[in-house]
C-alpha cells in the first residue's frame, strides 16, 4: 500500500492554486505531481514556484500521466462534468470542487463513471469539515438538541463577483453559485428536503439583473420529515464575510458561526466595536486543509468517501427548485 499519493490539480484559479500549495507542504501523504490549466503560462509559473514536475496546458495530458494518482478538479463548474469523467476512465482517485455541476444530467453522467470505473471520489463541501459544523452534527447525532425541527441558514458575502461571472450560464446562479452549501448542510442536518419556496432580486446591483440573475434571496424549506427552515443568501454584506446557521430541536438550539475574526472589543464612548471576517478563505482555511487531509488518508487508507456525488446531486436539486420558484412565484418541489 502506498504512503504517498501523487496529485493532479486542474484548474488554477485563486483556490485552485491555493489548493495546489497545500500539497506541497501541508497536508501529509501527498506530493504534487503535476498542475493544469488552460491559460498559457499559468501552470509553467504555479509548476515553478511549487516544484511540480509536470505542467500541462491541456487537462488530458494530466489524466493520462502514470506518475499521477489522483485527480484535484477545480476547474469553473461547468467542465467539472468532463474532467471528473476523464479522471474516472483514467482510473484515478478523484476529488471534486463544490458544486457537482451546472446540470443534474450531467451530474447522473459523472456518478454513472465514477461507479462504473469503480474509482475514489470525493466532493469538496468543506462546510461539514469546519470544527463548528462538525461539532454540531455530533451533538445532533448524539440527541442533545432532541429531533431538529427547524434549519436556518445564512450566508453574505462581503460584495458581489464580477457580473460576468455571475451569469447563470457560468456560475448556476445565486442558488447553486452561493447557495449550494446552505442546502448541503440543509440535507446533512436535517434530511431531505419536499419542497421550496424562493422570493429575491437584484436589489443592491440592479447590473446582475442585466445577466438574469440576483443578489438577495430568501428560500423556505418544507421537509419529507415534516420539519421546516430558511435560508437566506446576499452578495451585499458590505460589512464583511457572514457565514451563520442555527438548528432549533425539541430540547434545544445550535448556533454556528460568528462575525468577529479577531477577538478583541474595542470600547469608546459610545462606542463598542469589533472587526469582521475578510472573506472566505480566511473563515475556512482550516476546514479546506481539513477535508483534503481527509481526502488523501481516506485515499491511502482504502476508507470510503464522506461526501459523494449523491450528496452533490442531492444539494442540486434543491438548489434548482429554489431558482424554479423564483422565477415560477410558488412553491416548487425538489
Amino acid at each position: 500500500m502506498k504512503s504517498v499519493i501523487n496529485i493532479g490539480v486542474v484548474g488554477l484559479g485563486r483556490l485552485g492554486s491555493q489548493y495546489a500549495r497545500y500539497f506541497t507542504s501541508r497536508l501529509p501523504g501527498a506530493r504534487l505531481q503535476a498542475v493544469s490549466d488552460v491559460q498559457p503560462g499559468v501552470a509553467k509559473a504555479l509548476a515553478a514556484a511549487t516544484g511540480a514536475p509536470k505542467a500541462y496546458v491541456d487537462y488530458h495530458d494530466l489524466v493520462a500521466d502514470p506518475s499521477v494518482d489522483a485527480v484535484v478538479v477545480m476547474t469553473p463548474t461547468k467542465l467539472h462534468g468532463e474532467v471528473v469523467i476523464a479522471a474516472a476512465a483514467a482510473k484515478k482517485a478523484i476529488f471534486c470542487e463544490k458544486p457537482l455541476t451546472l446540470d443534474l444530467t450531467e451530474g447522473a453522467a459523472m456518478e454513472a463513471a465514477v461507479a462504473q470505473h469503480g474509482v475514489f471520489f470525493q466532493l469538496g463541501f468543506m462546510r461539514r469539515f469546519d470544527r463548528a459544523y462538525a461539532a454540531a452534527k455530533q451533538k445532533i447525532e448524539a440527541g442533545v438538541i432532541g429531533t431538529p425541527i427547524v434549519f436556518k441558514s445564512t450566508s453574505k458575502d462581503q460584495f458581489p463577483p464580477p457580473v460576468e461571472y455571475l451569469r447563470p450560464s457560468n456560475s448556476g446562479g445565486l442558488f447553486i453559485d452561493m447557495g449550494i452549501h446552505d442546502f448541503d448542510l440543509a440535507r446533512w442536518y436535517l434530511g431531505e428536503v419536499k419542497s421550496v419556496f424562493s422570493v429575491g432580486g437584484a436589489l443592491a446591483y440592479p447590473e446582475i439583473g442585466t445577466v438574469g440573475d440576483v443578489d438577495n434571496a430568501l428560500t423556505t424549506l418544507t421537509y419529507a420529515s415534516g420539519a421546516i427552515g430558511v435560508i437566506s443568501l446576499s452578495r451585499s454584506g458590505i460589512y464583511g464575510y457572514g457565514i451563520s446557521t442555527e438548528i432549533v430541536g425539541t430540547k434545544g438550539t445550535l448556533q454556528i458561526g460568528y462575525d468577529r475574526e479577531t477577538a478583541i472589543l474595542v470600547m469608546t464612548e459610545n462606542t463598542i466595536a469589533h472587526d469582521t471576517v475578510p472573506g472566505f478563505y480566511e473563515r475556512f482555511e482550516q476546514a479546506y486543509l481539513t477535508q483534503l487531509q481527509n481526502f488523501i488518508d481516506n485515499v491511502l487508507a482504502g476508507k470510503p468517501a464522506p461526501v459523494v456525488c449523491a450528496d452533490g446531486i442531492g444539494a442540486q436539486k434543491i438548489a434548482i427548485a429554489a431558482t424554479r420558484s423564483l422565477h415560477s412565484g410558488r412553491s416548487e418541489d425538489v
